[in-house]
């Protein structure tokens, strides 16, 4: 079991790696893409935003990633939890305020990492 956890944990992080790189790097390009409801002229003026939202994504994946490293662990699944709770939230808000892909994409494989971690 802790070897899935540690995969699904793994998984998230690259998630949001790859989130803050498409939101801080290739927001104009990749984000066109992700999000094709927007309108197009939107990007160019939202890029800050999106950056900063990016950042955040970092500090997520840097959380995720910590918590792989920690020996002990208790410690190690605390902050495991912690930052899989976040990203849960994350998952839920963004699957009802921009687009339901996001529940399916952040919020379902936190889920499934908190049922395993309670169990």
């Amino acid at each position: 079991m802790e070897i899935v956890i540690k995969i699904l944990i793994g998984f998230m992080a690259l998630e949001h790696l790859y989130f803050l790189y498409f939101e801080m790097f290739a927001w104009e390009r990749i984000g066109r893409k992700t999000f094709r409801k927007f309108p197009k002229e939107l990007f160019a003026s939202t890029k800050p935003l999106a950056a900063n939202q990016g950042l955040y994504n970092g500090f997520l994946a840097a959380g995720l990633i910590w918590s792989l490293f920690i020996e002990n662990p208790e410690w190690s699944k605390n902050v495991a939890l912690f930052f899989v709770i976040c990203v849960a939230i994350a998952g839920i808000y963004g699957g009802k305020t921009v687009s339901k892909k996001i529940f399916y994409v952040q919020a379902i494989p936190a889920l499934i990492t908190l049922l395993l971690l309670f169990l």
